[in-house]
């Protein structure tokens, strides 16, 4: 469990970086949640954004995908989501 400030910093990292996958009208699938784990694992920060098309909201896509691949919700604004989950083997942030 992230504490505020850990959000607060991880928000600010995530602000410069741009969004890596987009949810469409497909929604959540299998290969969606095994591309985002491959990228957790490389990253441990991600920026994802969800289409217009899509049929979902963003904040029933972020529910899903955080708990679909164990990560932690950081923020929801607009469509985008930021997703956080620790690297297994190399971790690359250093929470405060």
């Amino acid at each position: 469990m992230l504490t505020g400030k850990q959000r607060r910093y991880l928000r600010a990292i995530a602000n410069e970086q741009s969004p890596i996958f987009q949810v469409g009208k497909g929604g959540v699938n299998e290969s969606l949640i095994k591309g985002l784990d491959d990228a957790l694992e490389a990253r441990e920060l991600i920026k994802i954004r969800v289409l217009n098309n899509s049929l979902l909201e963003a904040k029933e896509v972020a529910k899903e995908l955080a708990e679909k691949s164990n990560a932690d919700l950081i923020q929801v604004i607009g469509n985008n989501l930021i997703l956080f989950r620790r690297s297994k083997e190399k971790q690359q942030i250093e929470l405060p």
